[in-house]
């Protein structure tokens, strides 16, 4: 039986299956809290499992181990988590994230939160003549830390202040995208390995945003390229997704430099089509989990006199095989 679900779980229609609504579970442990998790609605044709959203839950509050695996679940199951109406001071959201693993501080330290440096601040705010935060985070298609011996497993992004206009995340199902993949495709990837560098387009950024700052030896030193799988597998659940993108992956080893480009560029196509994107509207005191050994995302822009500012955490990752 354990074979035949790990065959159909593979399969991609198997993840748009509908999310039940399951209130009716909470209250089975003694102060469990009564929230559902519901699927968030998706355009049609969309090929992905990504969104469900959390509503009636209060992270401010003691969570309790039968509530917490409930969201452990929902988090494998769908890979982008929305929790609704959070508010949550900086050291819950903190307290929160450091249940799933150890946090991981971003190298632009200028952009921490005082007092709580696993803390990035993500802001298009000028005061005083500077900026509050990073303005130009996801700018590329990108999975989060990638660049690191152990990426990103998981980021948190906690909105504080929204624009009236602008400003939606965009996700794509990474695990959907493989499935998706011609099996010759798939073949040829078997084995490869892609170098990830933050350098790729830092000065690129700097260029456009004067904001951005440039780095000292000691912050080129602490984001060294890694080198990871073209495909990697998740150790909880055994889905494969593709883990390359246009922000940090430089090269695939072993291959020529022509047809390494070659076929980074038709990953990078392939791997963004509508079809596998799940675009997340921001609501107020929105918090979205997101997995980023399963998704990449990208930042939609705000228009010019719209202000923006969230907090994001980042959960440490294992190192992908």
């Amino acid at each position: 039986m354990s074979a035949l679900f790990d065959v159909l779980t593979a399969h991609p229609f198997f993840f748009r299956r509908p999310v039940p609504d399951s209130s009716h579970q909470a209250g089975v442990a003694a102060g469990a809290q009564g929230f559902s998790v519901r699927p968030i609605p998706q355009p049609s044709g969309t090929q992905t499992r990504l969104g469900v959203e959390v509503v009636g839950l209060d992270l401010s509050r003691p969570l309790g181990p039968d509530d917490f695996a409930r969201l452990q679940q929902a988090h494998l199951d769908h890979s982008v988590v929305v929790y609704r109406n959070q508010r949550i001071t900086p050291a819950e959201q903190i307290a929160f994230s450091r249940r799933f693993g150890p946090l991981q501080r971003h190298v632009l330290r200028n952009f921490q939160l005082a007092d709580h440096d696993e803390i990035l601040i993500v802001s298009n705010i000028i005061e005083n003549g500077q900026p509050v935060g990073l303005g130009d985070a996801g700018a590329y298609w990108h999975s989060d830390l990638s660049y690191k011996p152990q990426p990103a497993m998981g980021s948190l992004l906690h909105a504080q202040e929204l624009p009236d206009v602008g400003g939606d995340t965009l996700f794509a199902d990474q695990v959907a995208a493989y499935e998706a993949l011609p099996y010759t495709l798939k073949q040829q990837l078997v084995g490869l390995l892609a170098e990830h560098s933050y350098l790729l387009k830092y000065e690129a950024l700097r260029e456009r945003n004067a904001f951005r700052p440039a780095l000292s030896a000691a912050q080129v030193a602490e984001v060294k390229p890694a080198v990871h799988p073209v495909v990697r597998t998740d150790p909880q659940t055994g889905r494969k997704s593709l883990f390359v993108s246009e922000h940090f992956t430089t090269r695939i080893l072993g291959l020529p430099e022509g047809r390494s480009a070659a076929l980074l560029a038709e990953l990078f196509a392939h791997s963004t089509q509508p079809q596998f994107v799940y675009r997340h509207h921001w609501r107020d005191r929105d918090l979205v989990f997101w997995d980023n050994r399963a998704v990449l995302h990208l930042a939609t822009g705000v228009p010019a006199g719209q202000r923006r500012k969230l907090y994001r955490t980042t959960i440490e990752g294992d190192v992908p095989v």
